[in-house]
């Protein structure tokens, strides 16, 4: 655990009592500080109530008498589409509005780390798609060298339940725009922005707050070193923003459309990461039979994980090992099960359009599982990447209107999970993949992605 500091003696609110609430709730405490809880289902009150924590209903007029702080669980929306009755009242109140990961940064480090031979460092990566895979990625390569890391964020650990920083160690953090957007202490020693596409637009009033949110990182968090996707305009607006000239090496470019060689850069191109440094390459890994990597989606987070890593001086041969050691993470372009030459792929986690496009670029011959509870935008930017698909088998309550906008290729109205995974294992030949890859949140059907990609899983295993 990571003791709070700053809040000895004084009553800080928590408000959500989720496994990031009450995570932030005993590290208050742990550090001196009084935490007093709500939750607003009366559910997670009673049980912070049966543990013994202090709750206090803050919507009540002086709930924040005496108050030091509010912070805040990351699914509860601070100011779109509309604030929290709660934070609304911390604002009228003048309390500061926080998280766990500004807790998290102003308390990480310690008086210990002055007698540290090398002091620990953070590595924050963000972005639309890939973030989860590029910090396991990070994580996985640094374990595998023999740096001693740990893994959080939004992936794994809540961030104040990390152990207390070692000698050397790098914490590695998966941030998503929700975190992002409201930490007020964000001081990564790296910051890895893998992408940018449309996501969480309700929560953020539309792209250009949503990527303001994953820019906070870089701009007001001041990152020694910067890895930045740059196949978008954000990306690129981002990177010039940065630094002065290519020639800086706190910037480090990475893309998967086109060859970069200006300044510090990685690249992959036709299954092949290069890493160029001043005009010259400097490294090189042939992707392509890497298999918990597949697609060029997988290979820009290799690209990010790459260069992340290299700013610690892991060298080229040491991340390549590494690489082709990593398992792969559930949910995400997971392989579950070969089968009389088919593949079956759960990558459950596309839960929007992007993503799904992304794998559908990964396969040379898709029977595709897809559908649930769109998000804004329709699927319209999926129509230029079906050309692999040879029947989509559509699930979700909205089955028949997901079918519709999918035109030019044979659809098959299954409805639940247990009939699409039955027929498309029936009409799968050898050399073809059976993928889940929704392009839709899951909450019509299933309580979240992984619970949805759990029972892909389970019904492939058990011979769907």
């Amino acid at each position: 655990m990571i003791p709070v500091q700053g809040y000895e003696g004084r009553s800080v609110a928590v408000l959500g009592l989720g496994r990031s609430g009450l995570a932030t709730a005993h590290a208050l405490a742990a550090g001196g500080a009084i935490p007093v809880v709500w939750d607003d289902s009366p559910r997670g009150r009673e049980v912070a109530e049966a543990a013994g924590w202090t709750v206090r209903d803050l919507t009540k007029p002086g709930g924040f008498d005496g108050i030091a702080a509010l912070i805040v669980s990351p699914g509860i929306p601070h100011l779109y589409p509309a604030p929290n009755p709660v934070i609304a009242a911390a604002w009228d109140a003048g309390v500061p509005v926080d998280n766990d990961i500004g807790l998290f940064f102003r308390s990480y480090a310690t008086d210990e780390w002055d007698g540290f031979d090398s002091p620990p460092r953070v590595i924050a990566v963000t972005g639309s798609n890939g973030k989860s895979t590029t910090a396991a990625l990070i994580h996985h390569v640094l374990v595998e060298n023999g740096r001693p890391a740990q893994l959080a964020g939004n992936i794994g650990r809540g961030v104040l339940d990390l152990d207390p920083a070692h000698d050397g160690e790098v914490v590695v953090l998966e941030l998503s725009s929700y975190q992002t957007d409201l930490a007020r202490h964000m001081t990564p020693d790296v910051a890895v922005l893998t992408n940018i596409s449309p996501d969480h637009l309700d929560r953020h009033s539309g792209l250009g707050g949503y990527f303001a949110a994953k820019r906070r990182l870089f701009a007001e968090g001041g990152p020694d070193r910067a890895v930045i996707g740059v196949d978008e305009d954000e990306g690129r607006y981002l990177a010039n923003q940065l630094v002065e000239d290519l020639s800086d090496d706190r910037l480090i470019r990475i893309s998967v459309t086109r060859k970069l060689t200006d300044g510090w850069c990685v690249f992959a191109r036709k299954g092949f990461l290069s890493e160029y440094r001043r005009g010259k390459q400097v490294g090189a890994i042939d992707l392509r039979e890497i298999k918990g990597l597949p697609g060029a989606h997988n290979h820009q987070n290799a690209c990010a994980a790459y260069a992340a890593v290299r700013t610690l001086g892991i060298g080229p041969k040491g991340i390549e090992a590494a690489l082709h050691s990593y398992p792969g993470l559930p949910h995400r372009s997971q392989l579950v099960a070969e089968r009389g030459g088919v593949r079956f792929v759960n990558d459950s986690k596309a839960t929007n359009v992007d993503a799904a496009a992304k794998a559908l670029q990964a396969f040379p011959a898709i029977r595709w599982i897809c559908g649930g509870l769109q998000k804004e935008g329709g699927l319209d930017g999926l129509i230029p990447h079906l050309g692999a698909v040879k029947t989509a088998y559509v699930i979700g309550r909205e089955a028949e209107a997901f079918a519709r906008q999918l035109p030019g290729i044979e659809t098959e109205v299954c409805g639940t999970m247990d009939v699409a995974v039955a027929r498309a294992s029936a009409d799968a030949e050898p050399g073809e993949v059976v993928l889940l890859a929704p392009a839709c949140a899951s909450f019509d059907q299933y309580d979240s992605f992984a619970a949805r990609g759990d029972d892909f899983t389970a019904l492939v295993l058990a011979g769907g």
